[in-house]
C-alpha cells in the first residue's frame, strides 16, 4: 500500500537540486512519486516500502542520493555555517583581486571593461560554475551517463559527443538569444535593465556560494520545470546519440550560472557576440565536466570544500559588482569608480 512520508534533504542548494533528487529518487522501484523543497529542505516521497520504519527508509533512499551528496533524515539537521573557513577564503579572494588588478593593468588579460562582460569574464564564470553545487545536474548527469557507458566498454566516445554537443549548441542558441537582442532593437534603457538582472543574478549566485545565508536560496532565478524536467528526461533515451542529446540539452537546465550569461547574450544584440560568450561559458566548464567524465571528481566531498566555496562566492560576488556598477556608470547615474 502507497504511503506518504516527508524527508528533510541536507546538501541542497538550488533549484537544480530539487529536479536531481526528484529523478534520483523516482529511480528506486519502490517509490511511485517524489516531491522536493528548496524552501523547506524536505522532500514527500510516496511509495509501497512494506513494514520499513521512516529511519530505514530514509536510509535506504539516502544511498541513491549520497553521490550527489544529499542525505535524508527523519529529522531536521542544521547545516555548519564555519564562518572560519573566511580566515583562509578572504586572502585568497583578495589575492585573486590583486593579481586580477595586476594582470589587467599590464594588459595580459581583459576580463573586465569599462562597457561589457569579457569573453574572459565568461570563461572565468564558466570554471566557477563548473566547480560550484549550482552545476550539480550537469555534473550528476555527466557522471551518471560516463558510469553507463563504461560498463558497457565504452569511455571515449560518449564523452566526445556529450562535450562537442553542448560547446556547439551553447554557440548557437547563445548566437540564436544574441540575434533576437537584434530584433528586439534593446534600447539604453532595457539593455541597462538586462545588464544590471545579470549583475543581481550573480549576486545572489554568489551569496549562495558562501553557503551561510540560507535565505538567499530561493531568490534565485530558474527556467520553468517543466521544460527543464523534459532536459533532463533525455538522459533517460537508449540510443548511440544520446550523450550528444545529454550536451545539448545542458543548455536548458536550471544552473543559474548558465541563465545569468544566457540574458547577458540577449544584451549583446549580435549573433556573434551571443554565440562567442556562451560558447567561452562552456569552454570554461569544460575542463572540470572532461575530469568528471573520465574520474569520480567532485569538489563537494573535499575536505577543503568550504573554503573553496567561500573563495569562489566573494570571486562572484567582486564580479557582479563590477558588472552593477559599470551598469550604473553606463546610465550616468554614478560616476567612474574602477579604473582598470
Amino acid at each position: 500500500m502507497n504511503t506518504t512520508y516527508t524527508f528533510h534533504i541536507s546538501g541542497m542548494h538550488c533549484n537544480a537540486c530539487i529536479l536531481l533528487t526528484e529523478s534520483e529518487l523516482l529511480e528506486h522501484p519502490s517509490v511511485s512519486s517524489a516531491r522536493s523543497s528548496l524552501k523547506t529542505h524536505s522532500v514527500e516521497v510516496t511509495g509501497d516500502f512494506g513494514a520499513a520504519t521512516p529511519d530505514d527508509i530514509a536510509l535506504k533512499l539516502s544511498a541513491l542520493l549520497e553521490k550527489h551528496g544529499y542525505h535524508l533524515s527523519t529529522e531536521k539537521t542544521v547545516a555548519p555555517k564555519n564562518w572560519a573557513d573566511f580566515r583562509y577564503a578572504l586572502p585568497i579572494a583578495l589575492g585573486f583581486v590583486a593579481l586580477f588588478v595586476a594582470l589587467q593593468k599590464m594588459g595580459i588579460v581583459n576580463l573586465v571593461d569599462t562597457g561589457t562582460v569579457s569573453y574572459g569574464t565568461t570563461f572565468l564564470v564558466g570554471v566557477i560554475a563548473s566547480l560550484s553545487t549550482c552545476m550539480a545536474v550537469v555534473g550528476g548527469l555527466v557522471l551518471s551517463m560516463s558510469a553507463t557507458f563504461a560498463r558497457e566498454g565504452d569511455r571515449v566516445k560518449p564523452q566526445l559527443l556529450f562535450h562537442s554537443g553542448r560547446l556547439s549548441t551553447f554557440f548557437l542558441l547563445g548566437g540564436v538569444i544574441g540575434a533576437l537582442g537584434a530584433n528586439f532593437s534593446l534600447n539604453t534603457t532595457a539593455t541597462f535593465v538586462l545588464s544590471l538582472i545579470v549583475g543581481l543574478v550573480m549576486l545572489i549566485l554568489g551569496i549562495n556560494l558562501l553557503g551561510v545565508f540560507p535565505w538567499a536560496k530561493q531568490l534565485q532565478p530558474t527556467i520553468p520545470k517543466f521544460l527543464s524536467k523534459h532536459a533532463y528526461g533525455v538522459s533517460k533515451l537508449n540510443h548511440t546519440l544520446t550523450p550528444l542529446l545529454i550536451g545539448v540539452a545542458t543548455f536548458f537546465l536550471p544552473c543559474g550560472f548558465t541563465q545569468s550569461m544566457q540574458l547577458y547574450a540577449l544584451t549583446t544584440g549580435s549573433f556573434m557576440s551571443g554565440a562567442l560568450t556562451m560558447f567561452a561559458f562552456a569552454l570554461g566548464t569544460l575542463p572540470v565536466l572532461a575530469l568528471i567524465s573520465f574520474s569520480s571528481f567532485s569538489i563537494q566531498g573535499s575536505a577543503k570544500a568550504g573554503i573553496f566555496f567561500k573563495s569562489a562566492g566573494l570571486i562572484v560576488i567582486l564580479f557582479a559588482l563590477m558588472n552593477i556598477t559599470n551598469s550604473l556608470v553606463i546610465a550616468g547615474l554614478i560616476p567612474p569608480v574602477f579604473n582598470f
